[in-house]
């Protein structure tokens, strides 16, 4: 039973962005929570109370977690963090000396997509680069993220905006522009792009 929570939670798990280590899909898992219930009937289980679960360079905090499977066998995972704070992972990049770090309210990841979303104050940080929101999609086949502002709920404030700083990757690279109001970002990996002339 517990094999078979750790292999479910593993879905959660990579739900990283940007390319992370490889060596880590062979590490066993550790899970910890103060409270852990398992539903074969429904193919759900539920991880709950300062849940950590911790597989090679990966962790993945959050107050309650809960894995379902679908008929395919595949897994959906959603971190939910505690009232006033956030779900957090970390995880160490291939071939680099660098973490991929992110947190939202709520992390939720679909295996068989391979798409992670995170939900309210979210923030995805890859090296010195950084992608603040109110949602991040993130897309681990392609390496695509779509960050959006929240919507305002007081008109007299002011929209919240969608924030990255990216860093040049050579020193006779121009600047970027900024993103225009609503503009989606593409944000890529340094080793997916050229250098320009």
């Amino acid at each position: 039973m517990i094999l078979r929570l750790a292999t479910l939670a593993l879905a959660l798990a990579v739900s990283q962005p940007a390319v992370a280590e490889k060596a880590d899909r062979d590490k066993p898992m550790l899970l910890e929570a103060n409270r852990i219930s398992i539903d074969d009937t429904k193919k759900q289980q539920i991880l709950e109370g300062d849940v950590i679960i911790t597989k090679g360079t990966l962790v993945l905090k959050a107050e309650r977690i809960i894995i379902s499977e679908d008929q395919q066998g595949f897994q959906k995972g959603t971190a939910f963090a505690a009232p006033g704070s956030k779900a957090t992972f970390r995880q160490k990049r291939e071939g680099r000396d660098d973490y991929v770090e992110g947190e939202a309210e709520r992390i939720e990841y679909n295996s068989n997509t391979e798409i992670a979303e995170l939900f309210h104050r979210a923030k995805v940080r890859s090296g010195e680069d950084e992608v603040r929101g109110d949602y991040i999609w993130y897309d681990a086949v392609s390496e695509k993220f779509l960050a959006s502002a929240a919507e305002a709920r007081d008109p007299k404030s002011i929209t919240p905006r969608v924030r990255a700083v990216i860093q040049p990757r050579n020193k006779g690279s121009e600047p970027a522009r900024p993103a225009s109001r609503g503009e989606s970002l593409e944000l890529r990996g340094a080793d997916t792009l050229t250098p320009t002339e």
